[in-house]
C-alpha cells in the first residue's frame, strides 16, 4: 500500500541524512581532538541510533545488514585498488599474499585455541577464530590514509595489500565451519582446501579479466557527459564481484584485483574519477559502519563483556603478532617493520558481515556470536586503532611527507595526450630553491605553468623566486620528464 507515501520515505531519508551529518561533523571533531579510527565512531552512532540506544530505530535485519555491507565493501575495495599502484603490489606480492592465505588461516587456529583456553566451547571457539581472522580493508585504509601518520612505501603497501586480500580466506572458512556445524561431516580438510585454491584462482582471474576489459572499455567509449564514467566503474565493481562469486571464486579478490589493474591504466579525467570514487567509498564507510551498529543491541554485549574483552586482548597481543612474525621470517622486514604489521590488524565491518552469515544460516547461538564478534571489532579499533599514530613514530616508520597544496591544478581529457602536469614541492634541500625562474635552464617542451604559495596563486615570471615551501605545477612532454624530474627531484603524486 503506498497510502503513507511520501511520509514513509520522507521520514527514512531524514533519519538517514540526519545519520550521515551527524556522523560526518562529529568523526572530523573527534579525530582532531582524539585520535580515535573514524570506523569505531561511525560505530558507536549506530549503536546509539538503535532499538535500545537514544535513537530508538528498531532494526534486526540481519539480511539487510549482509547485503548492504557487501555492497559497501566492493565500493570501498574498488577505490582501494584504483589508489594501489603497481609498483608497491610487486614490491610486497609475495609477504602480502602470505599474510592474506597462510596468515588468516594461523590466525582462525590460534584464536580458537586461544577463545576455547579462556573458557569458549569448542565449537564457538573454532567459529569465532574463523570470523575475526581477516583484517578489515575499510579499517584499514581508513586508518592509513586518513589518520595522519605517513608511513614508508613497503609498510604501507603490505598493509594494504593483505586487508585487501585476505577477506577470501576469512569468507571460505566462515562459512565451512558454519556447514560443519550445522550438519557434522559436510566439508571435509581436503574439500576446504580444494575450495581456497579455487576460490583464490577464479578470483584473480576474473579480476584480471574484467580489469583489463575495463582497461580496453574506458580507452574506447566514448560518453556524452563525464559524470557517465563514474556510473561506468561502478558498474564494473559491481560486475567484477559479482562475476566470479557466481562462478564460486572470490568477489572480494576480484573487486580488488581488477581495480589494481584498472588504476595503473590510461583513465578519462582520471583526477575527477578518483575523486568521485572516494567519495563514494567514504558514504559505503559510514553507511556500513553505522548498518553494523544498528545491528547490535547494547544489553547483550554487557554478558560477553568479560570473554570479549580477553579474547580481544589474546588476538592483539598474541595471536596475530605471532602468526605475522613467523609469515614474515622469509622475507626482509626489520623487527620494528614486523612488530608494526602484526600490531595494525585492524578489524572492522568484515568479520561484523561474516558474523551474520551464521545467524542468516540458523546456526546455534548464532547472534551471541554476532555480538562477541562486535565486541572484539570494537576493543580491535580502540587498541591497535586508535595507537597506530604513536606506533609508527614510537618505532621509527613515519616517513616525512610534504604538507599537501592549498590548490591542486590538473589536466582532465577523454584521451591520453602526449604530455602531463607535474606538480613538485620545493624542499629547502633542493638546488631550485631561491633561484628565478629565469636561472633554471628549462627543455623547450617543459614550463612551470602555477604555483601554489599558502593560499596565494602565483602566476609564474622569468623573475620569479622559488621558496622552501612551494607547490610548482611544471607541464612537460615526455622527452623532458626526466630533466625536470632531474631538477625538481620526485612528483608529489607518486
Amino acid at each position: 500500500m503506498l497510502t503513507n507515501e511520501p511520509i514513509t520515505t520522507a521520514i527514512i531519508l531524514a533519519v538517514s541524512g540526519f545519520l550521515l551529518i551527524v556522523s560526518v561533523l562529529f568523526s572530523s571533531r573527534a579525530t582532531e581532538r582524539v585520535n580515535v579510527p573514524v570506523a569505531l565512531i561511525f560505530l558507536a552512532i549506530g549503536v546509539l541510533a538503535g532499538s535500545e540506544g537514544i535513537g530508538g530505530i528498531p532494526f534486526a535485519d540481519y539480511g539487510v545488514g549482509y547485503r548492504l555491507g557487501t555492497v559497501a565493501l566492493v565500493l570501498i575495495l574498488f577505490d582501494g585498488g584504483l589508489n594501489t599502484p603497481l609498483t608497491a603490489v610487486r614490491r610486497v606480492a609475495a609477504p602480502a599474499a602470505v599474510l592474506a592465505t597462510v596468515g588468516v588461516i594461523g590466525t582462525a587456529v590460534m584464536l580458537a585455541l586461544g577463545a576455547f583456553w579462556l573458557g569458549m566451547p569448542r565449537d564457538a571457539s573454532i567459529l569465532l577464530g574463523a570470523v575475526v581472522s581477516s583484517t578489515d580493508a575499510a579499517a584499514v585504509f581508513a586508518v592509513l590514509r586518513s589518520g595522519g601518520v605517513h608511513l614508508s612505501d613497503k609498510v604501507k603497501a603490505t598493509l594494504e595489500i593483505e586487508s585487501g586480500s585476505n577477506d577470501p580466506m576469512a569468507v571460505i572458512l566462515t562459512m565451512s565451519v558454519t556447514s560443519v556445524l550445522l550438519e557434522p561431516g559436510a566439508a571435509s580438510y581436503t574439500m576446504i582446501g580444494l575450495q581456497v585454491i579455487s576460490q583464490i584462482a577464479i578470483g584473480l582471474a576474473a579480476g584480471l579479466g574484467i580489469g583489463y576489459g575495463a582497461r580496453y572499455t574506458l580507452a574506447h567509449a566514448r560518453l556524452h557527459a563525464s559524470g557517465m564514467y563514474a556510473v561506468l566503474l561502478i558498474g564494473m565493481a559491481f560486475l567484477a564481484f559479482a562475476v566470479p562469486t557466481l562462478l564460486y571464486g572470490s568477489g572480494f579478490l576480484a573487486v580488488y584485483v581488477g581495480a589494481i589493474v584498472l588504476g595503473n591504466g590510461e583513465i578519462p579525467y582520471r583526477t575527477g574519477l578518483l575523486r568521485v570514487h572516494d567519495a563514494i567509498a567514504w558514504l559505503s564507510q559510514v553507511t556500513m559502519f553505522l548498518l553494523m551498529g544498528l545491528l547490535v543491541f547494547p544489553s547483550r554485549l554487557i554478558e560477553i563483556a568479560p570473554i570479549g574483552l580477553a579474547v580481544s586482548v589474546f588476538l592483539a597481543f598474541v595471536a596475530r603478532p605471532v602468526v605475522v612474525w613467523l609469515c614474515l621470517i622469509p622475507f626482509r622486514y626489520t623487527n620494528r617493520e614486523k612488530l608494526f604489521v602484526s600490531w595494525v590488524g585492524l578489524r572492522g565491518a568484515v568479520p561484523i558481515i561474516l558474523a551474520t552469515y551464521p545467524v542468516l544460516a540458523g546456526a546455534p547461538a548464532a547472534e551471541q556470536m554476532f555480538d562477541l564478534v562486535f565486541f572484539v571489532v570494537v576493543v580491535s579499533s580502540i587498541l591497535p586503532g586508535a595507537t597506530v599514530t604513536w606506533a609508527a613514530r614510537k618505532l621509527g616508520l613515519e616517513t616525512y611527507e610534504p604538507p599537501p597544496p592549498r590548490a591542486v591544478l590538473a589536466i582532465e581529457s577523454v584521451e591520453p595526450l602526449q604530455g602531463e602536469l607535474l606538480s613538485f614541492y620545493i624542499d629547502e634541500a633542493l638546488a631550485v630553491a631561491g633561484e628565478t625562474l629565469s636561472a633554471l635552464p628549462f627543455p623547450e617542451g617543459a614550463s612551470v605553468t602555477m604555483i601554489v604559495r599558502g593560499k596565494q596563486l602565483l602566476a609564474p615570471r622569468g623573475s620569479t623566486v622559488l621558496t622552501p615551501g612551494d607547490h610548482v605545477y611544471v607541464f612537460t612532454n615526455p622527452e623532458s620528464r626526466g630533466f625536470v624530474r632531474l631538477v625538481f627531484g620526485q612528483p608529489e603524486s607518486e
